[in-house]
């Protein structure tokens, strides 16, 4: 994970920027002393501090280094994300139009992916379960190939499909530390299907978005439902994950590409 200080910057900002790198690679700006143990020296600003402080030199020319002389390098990498598409696969009469709109985003992000050194995932929620169709990948093939035929229909497990995004994040993380997660929501912020029997389904999906938002994951909140029958549920959803909420007027894959773009890309 990244020192507090970073995270906040990086949830506040939203955006893709540079940010430290806690493995020796990404380029070398400055020297500081180390925080503990020294993992990757900057023997220039060593050697320079050893001067400075005046240390006695060795016979072949070099100053003595003393402890409080020596520098850790800081370096900077290009910020890289897991972009998790999380999609309602419940009965509507747009869901099929969704399930193409997110697979095609898929596939256009993943084209980008080696280049920006991104991972993309998809999740889909129906019936009584969430379920990874996608895990987080950089291969166009493989997304084309799982991606083909994806069951629709059933009830809207919401909160299923929450937690199950912040398991693959934790996963993720896990694995690559300096990987910031982004999810990609589309719901219309309804829910029947509890966690647990007898549990209110949208009291259980804001429980999980809660996790998800004490869990620092940044994303946006498509929000599916049709104007004229908004009800506010993506909206309030989206506040419990501290998320923005957008409205598409067109649900396709090239709007939800220029969406993701604008959070991660832009600025």
């Amino acid at each position: 994970m990244y020192p507090v200080a970073v995270r906040r910057r990086l949830r506040r900002t939203g955006r893709r920027g540079t940010a430290p790198s806690l493995r020796r690679r990404g380029r070398y700006i400055r020297a500081r002393r180390p925080r503990g143990r020294v993992h990757d020296l900057a023997l220039d600003a060593t050697l320079r501090a050893a001067a400075l402080h005046g240390r006695p030199r060795r016979a072949e020319g070099g100053p003595l280094v003393a402890r409080d002389d020596l520098r850790e390098k800081v370096r900077v990498t290009q910020q890289s994300y897991l972009i998790l598409f999380v999609v309602d696969g419940s009965w509507s009469m747009a869901v099929a139009q969704r399930m193409e709109a997110a697979k095609g985003a898929v596939l256009r992000l993943l084209t980008e992916a080696y280049q920006r050194r991104d991972w993309v995932g998809m999740i889909t929620f129906r019936r009584d379960e969430a379920t990874l169709v996608l895990p987080p990948t950089r291969s166009v093939a493989l997304a084309r190939r799982v991606l083909t035929d994806l069951p629709v229909g059933g009830k809207t497990p919401l909160a299923a499909g929450l937690v199950r995004a912040l398991e693959v994040i934790q996963r993720q993380r896990l694995v690559s530390p300096e990987i910031v997660p982004f999810m990609v929501l589309l719901t219309d912020g309804a829910a029947n299907v509890p966690l647990v029997a007898g549990n209110d389904p949208l009291d259980d999906a804001y429980r999980a978005a809660d996790q998800l938002a004490r869990a620092g994951v940044q994303g946006v909140v498509i929000n599916l439902e049709h104007p004229q029958f908004d009800q506010g549920l993506a909206d309030a959803l989206a506040q419990r994950l501290r998320m923005p909420c957008y409205r598409l007027p067109e649900l396709q894959a090239d709007a939800l590409v220029r969406t993701v773009r604008r959070a991660l890309y832009s600025g």
